[in-house]
């Protein structure tokens, strides 16, 4: 993804020793063609310095709040609502108490309370810091006021603990950025002046399931039977919902992929494991089935490494794995009000997508040309035609976050329609 030339980032960098990392996180941004503009903390200079950091932004660093009154054209309330998204990393447990509680004594607080964006924090502290009961509730205060989080990872700590707290490295950051950033990051105001209060996303009240990925089925401790699929779709689908208003499950197959943002996001391998945790999710509104669940796997997996022998060529006996889609569409009790699947096909498109549409007794298949010359997979646009009981329309080529976009608002209008 190229950042637009409107695509603005205020980074708020936190006095921890993390920070080092939002120096790479800032060249990525700048690569990716985003303005930076960056504000420190006093304890973060502790840590990089603002030459640093003024030299990859390009921009001055701000760090005083009474300095900001020598420009009068940017003063604080001006910086914060200058960007497109805020963006807290390392967000120490000092930086989430003041943002929870509306402390605005430095800059840094002060902006962040003052934004009329989106905010984006990538938590790092020390593992009792982060799992101490005072930290979770700032979290979760935080994450029901609508701040984002990306991280923290399970990882090893400077101070030499092992555990949750570590900060997610910056290309897992950037990724949750863009995801953001595919949503509109302005904070409406609850009423406007007449007492009309916001509309609410299409899927507000709304439980939503996601598949994505593909699934690996072992055939030995170092091989596995496996689609080819990135994953980008299905977490850009869910993300979606979620920036709808929906409270969303995803359930993901093994992909280099960060968490979608908003939901939660429960990692498998295997289609039993994913079938399980699908079932597990119910009873929900709507299954979006976008995992390219491998069709088969090995009747038998290997406890060692199959080796080669020249003299006995490797014979695997497959058998079929469960069909989570028409598992779905089949269900008598707690069937989702909507259950849509997707058909990637290399040839008689609407043919083999209108037969998924009845076998598996679905309410709607996505389909699309994944053959080779059509660069779907693993690619970032996506051309799909959306077939119902009641038709078919074939879409544009656009962004995969788009096609998200646009599935999530035509769900809504079909939920809506159900009466349920």
């Amino acid at each position: 993804m190229t950042a637009s030339p409107e695509q603005r980032i205020l980074l708020v960098i936190g006095g921890g020793i993390a920070a080092y990392k939002t120096l790479d996180l800032t060249r990525h941004l700048r690569e990716r063609g985003f303005f930076v503009r960056a504000v420190m903390t006093e304890a973060a200079q502790h840590f990089v310095t603002k030459l640093a950091v003024e030299s990859l932004t390009g921009n001055r660093v701000f760090d005083d709040l009474f300095a900001l009154t020598e420009d009068s054209s940017m003063g604080h309330i001006e910086l914060s609502r200058d960007a497109d998204l805020l963006v807290v990393a390392p967000a120490t447990a000092d930086i989430l108490a003041k943002m929870a509680h509306g402390l605005a004594g430095d800059l840094a607080s002060t902006l962040l309370l003052a934004t009329d964006k989106k905010i984006l924090a990538a938590p790092a502290m020390n593992l009792r810091m982060w799992l101490h009961p005072a930290t979770q509730r700032n979290a979760d205060i935080l994450q029901k006021d609508g701040v984002a989080f990306v991280g923290p990872e399970d990882g090893e700590m400077a101070c030499g603990e092992y555990g949750p707290g570590r900060m997610s490295e910056p290309l897992a950051i950037l990724a949750a950025i863009e995801q953001v950033l595919a949503t509109d990051t302005r904070i409406p105001l609850p009423t406007d002046l007449s007492g009309h209060q916001e509309p609410r996303g299409a899927l507000a009240g709304r439980r939503v399931l996601v598949t994505s990925g593909p699934t690996q089925e072992p055939i030995d401790p170092v091989r596995y039977i496996a689609n080819r699929s990135s994953g980008k779709q299905g977490h850009a689908i869910a993300a979606a919902a979620a920036a709808a208003g929906a409270d969303v499950v995803l359930v993901s197959g093994p992909v280099a992929l960060a968490d979608p943002l908003g939901g939660r996001t429960i990692h498998v391998k295997t289609a039993r494991e994913m079938l399980r945790q699908v079932e597990a999710a119910l009873p929900v509104d709507i299954f979006i089935g976008v995992a390219a669940v491998a069709d088969w796997r090995a009747a038998e997996t290997a406890p060692e490494k199959i080796k080669k022998d020249p003299k006995q060529p490797l014979c695997l006996t497959l058998v079929e794995n469960p069909d989570i889609l028409a598992a779905m569409g089949r269900r008598s009790k707690d069937r989702p009000a909507l259950v849509v699947g997707f058909a990637a096909e290399s040839e008689q498109l609407i043919e083999n997508a209108q037969a998924k549409l009845m076998v598996k007794n679905c309410d709607m298949i996505v389909a699309n040309d994944v053959s080779k010359t059509s660069g779907v997979l693993g690619g970032e646009n996506n051309k799909v035609l959306i077939l119902t009981k009641k038709g078919k329309e074939s879409w544009p080529w656009m962004t995969k976050q788009e096609v998200a976009r646009r599935l999530v608002a035509r769900l809504g209008t079909m939920l809506a329609e159900t009466g349920r």
